[in-house]
Formats: C-alpha cells, structure tokens, sequence
C-alpha cells in the first residue's frame, strides 16, 4: 500500500514508541472505506447533532517522496519509505481481527501529529478519519477554534466538544483526532474507552519548535505571553502538560517519540516519519 506510505512529508516535524491496548465497544456504524477530501457527505447525523457537507473519511494519503536518483542518499530514503509502507501494510492486516471495528481514538498534546498520523492509520485500516475540532467547529458554524474561543469561551468549545465525542462513540471502523484538552474532562473518557486511546507523546522541546515554525494563529491557548515563538510556546506547553499529563495516562496504549527514535538511532526526534509512527501504533494492540 504505497498511498500510505510515509506520506511522507506530510509534516516537516512528525511525530511519536509505544504500549498496550484493549477494550469493547457497543453500537454499530459502519461507514464506506475509501472517502477523499472531496468526497463529503450532504449531511452527516451523529446522535442529535446534524453537521452539513461534514468530512468523512480519511483523505487519501499519496506517497510524496521527493528525491533525486543522482544522489545515493536519495535512493534511500526512497527504500526506506517503500519498506515502511509495506510493514504497515503488513502489520495493519495482523491488528485487524483484533481491533474488530473499534474505532481508534488518538490523544496528546497540540501539535503531537494526531491528524497526520490519524489519516495515514486510517488509510491503512480501511476506517474513516475525523478530527474532533473540525467537527465542533461545523457544529457551531464558527470555523477556527481560535474563533470559537473568542467569541465565546474555553467551556463552550469543550461542551461541543464532549457531544461530539458523545456522538461518535456509538461507531466503529473510524480513527479519531482529539483536541488536545479532550482529556480534562472525565466523561470524555467515557466515550472515547469505547473504542482504543492511544496517546501520541512527544517531548515538549519537539513541540514547541514545531508550532514555532508553523506559527500559532490556529492555537488560541498559545495567544498570550511574550517573548519570541519558541519560549512562549514552550512555556505554556510545559503549563499544559502539567495540568493534562496525569490525564494522558489513561490511554490504553502510549507511543512515545523518545523511544522511537532511540531504537532507530536517531539524534532528532524529527526525523521520524509519520508511516515509522503508525507503525508503533498498529503494534500496540494484541
């Protein structure tokens, strides 16, 4: 399955080691694999909540492998993406039976890499992929959570959020891109155990370089502070994960960047590549 190789590079920082997983689900939804950007449903009914033109389906991830046949280097890295792709084909088809249509719902900190390696799970698994937060954001017509929050407040996004939560809890077959702050609330643990959590755990120092180079327009808890990109955002980071870390224990399994990168010897944390992360992921499972 090349298309979802390592897509790869989907992100210039992406991200994530590893655990353990288990759990039942109840109810049934089963919706058609093979959904694209530009394949949306007119209506999408989740339990009370009616969404228009809601995204269904995870966008088809293409292997985008830029490199040069002179240069030896090149040929490599193109190797390797092959091989990944073919050992998370490979690894996707033994975690299937065992997964048994329970949705996969991932959770960690802003900028951990939830949606990018969501859609290259999603892909592989033959489910659909949502993000949370765009779902809230069609929910209430307001298209940018930093909108949201400001006009207005935290509580109201997070109220959003949990139906939404609520709402696809009662499906199968679909990956799931949390927000970031989806822990803090314990109900939200209750929709989400009905399928496998799985956090995405990165260094913060990761973190914060990656949305520094990106920019923070879209993170509205990152609006406030001074002082150049990198430490602001370091800071608050380092804010957030002691107030949700204990929070992000209750997954099932954790994927954790440091140690993937050390089995691979990497010096960078960067260097990974989304499909090596969902690799880590299909693992867990058993």
């Amino acid at each position: 399955m090349m298309e979802a190789s390592a897509a790869l590079s989907l992100q210039s920082c992406p991200w994530i080691g590893s655990e353990r997983a288990g759990r039942k689900t109840s109810g049934f939804f089963r919706f058609p694999t093979g959904f694209s950007d530009e394949k949306r449903v007119k209506t999408l009914r989740l339990g009370d909540s009616l969404w228009s033109r809601a995204a269904v389906g995870s966008r088809r991830v293409e292997l985008k492998i830029s490199c040069s046949r002179k240069k030896s280097r090149g040929s490599d890295n193109f190797n390797n993406s092959v091989d990944e792709a073919l050992i998370l084909k490979r690894k996707s088809e033994d975690v299937l039976p065992y997964l048994n249509g329970r949705c996969i719902y991932l959770v960690g900190m802003m900028g951990s890499g939830k949606t990018t390696v969501g859609k290259i799970l999603s892909e592989v698994l033959g489910y659909s992929f949502f993000d949370s937060d765009k779902l809230v954001e069609q929910a209430v017509g307001i298209y940018s959570v930093a909108q949201i929050f400001k006009e207005h407040s935290e509580a109201f996004f997070r109220d959003n959020e949990s139906k939404v939560l609520k709402d696809l809890s009662s499906m199968h077959r679909l990956v799931v891109a949390t927000g970031g702050g989806a822990v803090v609330r314990p109900i939200n643990w209750k929709y989400m155990k009905q399928g496998i959590t799985i956090w995405l755990d990165v260094p913060l120092d990761a973190l914060a370089r990656r949305i520094a180079a990106v920019g923070t327009d879209s993170r509205p808890l990152l609006h406030h502070g001074s002082g150049d990109p990198y430490t602001k955002a370091f800071v608050k980071l380092s804010t957030l994960s002691e107030q949700r870390g204990k929070a992000y224990t209750n997954a099932d399994a954790r994927v954790s960047l440091e140690y993937i990168a050390a089995q691979q010897g990497h010096g960078d944390v960067c260097a990974l590549t989304p499909t090596a992360i969902a690799i880590e992921e299909v693992l867990k499972p058993e």
